[in-house]
């Protein structure tokens, strides 16, 4: 942004000496060759009276007036009589026809003439001024001074350079007055951005100065603030609605448990089937309350992800969760590295591998096997579990990973949804696949450490 300002600015300021620049140098270069004509001329006539009387009279004359100017202003001289042949010429041989030059032809009818014109001569462009040798009326020779157009190049590309060296200070100066004018704009949007990002990561104590700021900015900052407090005053409500709700609801629960199970002993066996029946739902209810709490103490999404190492805590996992699988006839089968780094928030992996295991070893059938995987894609680390149950079509397994869907299986509906909310928490992701086997593949992905990170 401050790259933009300050390139905005140097736009503006190119432009504007475009602008100005420009016909400057075109002014200059026409009144530098009027200035040049005007003063050649005015020498072309001091030239002819110089040797007025010489054309006139036919009395002897000197060269060196028209040798000295020529060699100071870097010019020709040519004196011609009455005739059109020369009889002095600076830059060649005298006594040649000189009235084939329109100039010089002009000036023996009397005229005064100046201006530019293409020599074959000397293959460019020359400028001259011609003016007759005249007395009482009577044309006696003509006087011509010629010189390259290059000379007035050469001024016009001078004074260019002058002007580009203006410029070029001009322009060094409006960049570095223009980045301290982008940067005082810059930086108090620069804190907004940092303090919403921080905001995004969770940080609500975070709150902006942005200092001597324009008053728009400054309003936008206390906006931002007293949206952070008041988000953050939400969320600490939130927490302690829940953590309440979950205190009041686990006491009448359990009392009601205990009732029940009072009743269970004092009924005939025709009720005990609805008395088993409500204890059931009164433990779903119980774990509907745990996760609910769970799930909102993820969301809160306060911590970090940390270097984890995996390929252990999935040893863990399944050798606790052995015995549960024993009871089903399912086999555990881990397969993967002995060691394997990913960043992933504190306990986040022990919770997914129990909430997928849960509902693989559910759905898996007997004599058959439930497998965690643990596969390097190099940028990233995938956890897999798979079971060989029936599995779920394209559009469950897209729609597993909300909360409260259950499908046909007993459940909560918020196992999936906490997996998918702590991957994303460590900056990973998780989803569903169809298995070879048949079953579900849940795929959850970690950043991996690099190897370089990986604590000794």
């Amino acid at each position: 942004m401050t790259r933009r300002l300050t390139l905005s600015y140097l736009t503006v300021t190119v432009f504007v000496l475009l602008v100005l620049e420009i016909p400057l140098v075109a002014f200059f270069a026409d009144r530098e060759e009027s200035r040049l004509l005007s003063a050649i001329e005015r020498d072309a006539l001091v030239l002819a009276t110089t040797y007025e009387d010489a054309l006139q009279f036919g009395s002897p004359y000197s060269v060196d007036p028209a040798i000295d100017y020529a060699s100071r202003a870097g010019t020709r001289v040519v004196v011609v009589n009455s005739a059109g042949q020369s009889i002095i010429d600076t830059a060649g041989e005298a006594y040649q026809d000189f009235t084939n030059r329109s100039e010089i032809s002009n000036a023996l009818g009397g005229a005064i003439e100046s201006g530019t014109r293409f020599s074959a001569t000397l293959d460019g462009d020359l400028a001259f001024a011609a003016v007759p040798v005249a007395s009482g009326g009577d044309i006696h020779g003509a006087v011509r001074i010629t010189f390259p157009t290059s000379q007035i190049g050469d001024r016009v590309g001078r004074f260019s350079l002058t002007l580009a060296g203006v410029a070029v200070v001009v322009l060094a100066a409006v960049t570095a007055v223009g980045w301290v004018v982008a940067r005082s704009v810059i930086k108090p949007i620069e804190h907004l951005r940092d303090g919403a990002r921080l905001v995004g990561e969770g940080d609500l104590d975070v709150r902006i100065d942005v200092g001597e700021a324009p008053a728009e900015l400054s309003e936008l900052a206390r906006a931002f603030n007293d949206m952070a407090s008041r988000l953050q005053e939400l969320l600490e409500r939130h927490r302690e609605f829940v953590a309440d709700a979950s205190h009041q609801l686990r006491t009448p629960l359990t009392a009601l448990r205990l009732r029940l199970e009072n009743v269970e002993h004092s009924i005939g066996s025709e009720d005990r089937t609805e008395v088993e029946w409500a204890l059931r739902e009164t433990d779903r209810l119980g774990e509907v309350i745990d996760q609910l709490l769970q799930l909102a103490r993820v969301e809160e999404g306060r911590e970090k992800p940390i270097p984890t190492e995996i390929a252990q805590l999935v040893r863990d996992r399944a050798d606790t969760w052995s015995t549960v699988a024993g009871q089903s006839a399912v086999e555990l089968i881990v397969d993967g590295p002995q060691a394997e780094w990913v960043y992933a928030v504190g306990g986040a992996m022990e919770q997914i591998l129990d909430n997928l295991l849960s509902n693989a070893l559910k759905v898996a059938p007997q004599n058959s096997s439930v497998t965690l995987r643990v596969v390097n894609t190099g940028q990233t680390v995938e956890v897999h579990v798979i079971d060989a149950g029936p599995g779920l079509t394209e559009r469950d397994r897209q729609s597993a990973m909300q909360r409260f869907w259950r499908g046909t299986a007993d459940g909560t509906g918020l196992g999936l949804a906490i997996v998918n909310r702590l991957a994303e928490a460590s900056g990973g992701s998780a989803r569903l696949e169809k298995a070879t086997s048949g079953g579900l593949d849940a795929v959850v992905t970690f950043p991996a450490v690099p190897h370089y990170l990986v604590p000794a």
